[in-house]
């Protein structure tokens, strides 16, 4: 699990420069916009508050500091209430842009070792990334690697596609998704679209199925919940580690450059892409980009009451680009005969 996630070991010896590197580099990494987590094992009865202590200074660098044998329960870093090794760090990863380990050697993920004076790299550093001794620039080389290797490792969760169906359609008098548009309903060319750049398609709500979809995987909505909502959170909870786009079913100019440009918008420190048709528009959730971080900023919203998915936008970790002009058409909605009429007059 670890080698798929954002998590990234500072490793050697007592004295060899873990938490000197570490705050150094906090210096960089959040001043480009990351969250970090810094994980501490082993670090049972520790003075955590003190000024001037390990914990204080990466705490003052701009980390969360997580001591995960800690029995004490500080207010300016956090003991650990989650599970040991590689699960709880598995968990850290899905609230932080990043988590550094400092000190670990056996926990499967890629690292950096650091030697102490007159040290050979010993037998139990495994296979580092780099050996640094001292007087190297060592932050300058770790952030050379981590600005490769972090962009890299964002990219390595699968990419799962959902279409939302179910809505009442009231003012359509039909249900849109069984709509067709040049021999296909509506549903299908949206699973289409989204098949072009994801490992699976899946589609979330109550409705009738076309036959030719009878097979696909069927997700019922979260219960408790209503609208879209609720279609979003289902299929982040059914597979948690994955990268999901969303998109309505009443998106009949939805074409695969659309989610592909949403990919594209994937990068270190971005949780989701509810992008807008124009540059003073509003966001847009359905056609969107939610990475599994995302997950805890809609399950907030559902918490807090706030069912509108659009809200998610005023998380600091979600992006509203505007949308490249020639792909704008994608996210126009179709809710009435007369939506269709101009859609076809424009199209003709």
């Amino acid at each position: 699990m670890l080698r798929d996630l954002p998590v990234f070991g500072i490793c050697g010896h007592s004295g060899s420069g873990k938490t000197t590197l570490i705050k150094r580099l906090l210096s960089s990494l959040t001043a480009e916009g990351l969250a970090v987590a810094v994980d501490k094992p082993g670090a049972q009865h520790l003075d955590v508050d003190r000024e001037g202590k390990d914990s204080d200074r990466l705490f003052g660098a701009g980390a969360d500091v997580y001591l995960e044998a800690s029995d004490e329960a500080p207010g300016r870093t956090r003991p650990s209430a989650r599970r040991p090794g590689a699960a709880g760090l598995a968990d850290l990863a899905r609230s932080f842009d990043l988590v550094l380990v400092e000190g670990r050697k056996r926990l499967g993920c890629d690292h950096v070792w650091l030697l102490g004076p007159d040290e050979p790299a010993p037998p139990e550093a495994g296979e580092p990334l780099a050996v640094l001794p001292p007087g190297v620039d060592r932050p300058a080389a770790v952030l050379e690697i981590l600005r490769k290797w972090l962009p890299e490792r964002w990219r390595r969760p699968p990419v799962y596609g959902c279409v939302l169906i179910g809505g009442a359609s009231r003012r359509m008098g039909r249900p849109k998704h069984l709509l067709r548009t040049d021999g296909k309903t509506w549903l299908q060319g949206a699973a289409d679209a989204l098949a072009a750049v994801a490992d699976r398609v899946a589609v979330a709500g109550g409705g009738v199925l076309p036959a030719a979809m009878a097979e696909v995987t069927r997700l019922p909505d979260v219960p408790d919940l209503e609208g879209p909502l609720a279609g979003i959170l289902a299929c982040m909870r059914w597979a948690p580690w994955v990268t999901w786009l969303v998109t309505a079913c009443d998106l009949p100019a939805l074409s695969a450059e659309a989610p592909a440009w949403l990919l594209s918008t994937r990068r270190p420190g971005v949780w989701a892409t509810l992008p807008r048709r124009s540059p003073d528009g509003p966001p847009e959730p359905l056609l969107a980009h939610y990475d599994f971080r995302a997950r805890t900023v809609l399950e907030d919203l559902a918490t807090a009451g706030r069912l509108a998915p659009s809200a998610a936008a005023d998380h600091g970790k979600v992006a509203t680009p505007p949308v490249p002009p020639h792909l704008a058409r994608a996210w126009e909605d179709a809710n009435t005969a007369s939506d269709l009429a101009r859609r076809w007059s424009r199209r003709g």
